[in-house]
């Protein structure tokens, strides 16, 4: 007899009884309830204080020790929970965000199978998917080795919030070795992504408005200059897009918004432009702001105007992600378990709070969560039977990561 084949089916039957386990106790009618009690409470960004208390309520109830750290937002404090096996492994943390875009509330509710609500899809539904799989995992028994973190917290919509909470959380050590963030990107594993900076450009010159035929020589176009520096800006964009990555595309320039002026026939006195600049190397930020400063110097000299940087918001660095990150072969075949196959490679679409834990933490950060609708709109609305899928993707992950 062959001992050691049979040790290998031994170990085989036994994984997947505790797969069978872990799964058996995921509970839909639990995920259910903790996702309304979450959605019940109004949490625009800033002002998610109460929404932090019913997490964590929640967590208490269900027996959990609870820490609510500060993190440089005393408004809101953030809700922390560890589990941990006592044996050697790896770490997985679940991250989430509790605020919500600064739209009219609307309440809870289950229609045509789909869990609907302000911050149903972003994010609170997949919090709650997240929670559950820390439920499920902890009942099962399931993990070998490491443990889990879960962490939810404020300060992630912008414009009103500028991610201070997670960045003070990182800061003092609430980090896994690898992390999970159930935004509503489903589709996909996202590899790659691109950074992002808000920029917003004030051009201004000294005296008062003045009607065009009264305009003294030499008197600084603030409009003229803030239209040069659109196209200055266009022809930057051009160039950038020599400059790509794999998955993610190339890098641009991008002016979504431009005013000034009260008038059709008046010389104003200041113009205002506002867009994005993104990019596809980690690490850039220091090159692409010197860049962006000499086009506004340019702008400036050509103009006579004065042309200040009024806002440079960084949301986050760009980001890649080797496919065979253990983290990401963890995910992959925890997707392909529930689902039959694996999820095809691409990039992140969007800045969220994983591109802040691969920069500042150092960490994996895979984005995956439910395939929810009308993000950052008044009809936010997830399939049930989605929660329940992202929470049977977590548990695995976290069964094959953590060991």
């Amino acid at each position: 007899m062959n001992h050691g084949n049979s040790a290998l089916i031994v170990r085989g039957i036994m994984k997947q009884n505790k797969i069978e386990h872990v799964l058996a106790a995921i509970d839909e009618k639990r995920l259910l309830e903790t996702a309304m009690a979450l959605v019940e409470v109004p949490s625009p960004t800033l002002s998610a204080g109460a929404a932090a208390d019913r997490l964590a309520d929640i967590l208490l109830a269900d027996g959990f020790a609870v820490e609510r750290p500060v993190a440089d937002w005393p408004e809101a404090p953030a809700v922390a929970v560890r589990f941990d096996t006592g044996k050697a492994g790896r770490v997985l943390q679940f991250d989430g965000h509790l605020d919500t875009v600064h739209l009219p509330f609307a309440g809870p509710s289950i229609e045509d199978g789909h869990l609907c609500g302000s911050g149903a899809s972003d994010m609170k539904g997949g919090i709650a998917a997240a929670v559950e799989a820390l439920r499920a995992l902890r009942a099962s028994d399931a993990l070998e080795g490491g443990g889990l973190l879960l962490t939810a917290h404020d300060h992630h919509e912008g414009p009103w919030g500028d991610r201070r909470q997670l960045l003070a959380l990182i800061r003092a050590g609430y980090v896994g070795d690898g992390v999970l963030l159930p935004e509503y990107l489903a589709h996909l594993l996202p590899v790659g992504g691109r950074g992002q900076a808000i920029f917003t450009v004030e051009i201004s010159r000294d005296g008062e408005p003045v009607h065009e035929v009264l305009r003294p020589n030499g008197l600084p176009d603030v409009l003229g200059a803030g239209a040069d520096l659109v196209m200055r800006l266009k022809e930057l964009n051009t160039q950038l897009g020599h400059i790509q990555a794999e998955h993610v595309g190339s890098e641009s320039a991008f002016v979504g918004h431009i005013a000034s002026g009260e008038i059709f026939n008046q010389a104003p006195v200041s113009c205002r432009v506002e867009g994005t600049r993104r990019w596809v190397r980690p690490g850039a930020l220091d090159e692409v702001r010197r860049e962006f400063d000499e086009v506004l110097k340019g702008v400036a000299a050509r103009s006579g105007a004065q042309v200040n940087l009024v806002e440079w918001v960084v949301t986050g660095d760009a980001f890649n992600i080797d496919s065979g990150d253990p983290l990401a072969v963890a995910f992959q075949d925890a997707y392909s378990a529930i689902v039959g196959k694996e999820l095809p490679v691409g990039a992140k679409p969007f800045v969220d709070d994983g591109n802040s834990f691969i920069a500042h933490a150092g960490i994996t950060a895979i984005t995956h969560g439910p395939a929810g609708l009308g993000a950052h709109t008044t009809r936010e609305r997830v399939p049930v039977e989605e929660l329940v899928r992202v929470a049977k993707v977590y548990a695995l992950s976290a069964m094959q990561f953590c060991r």
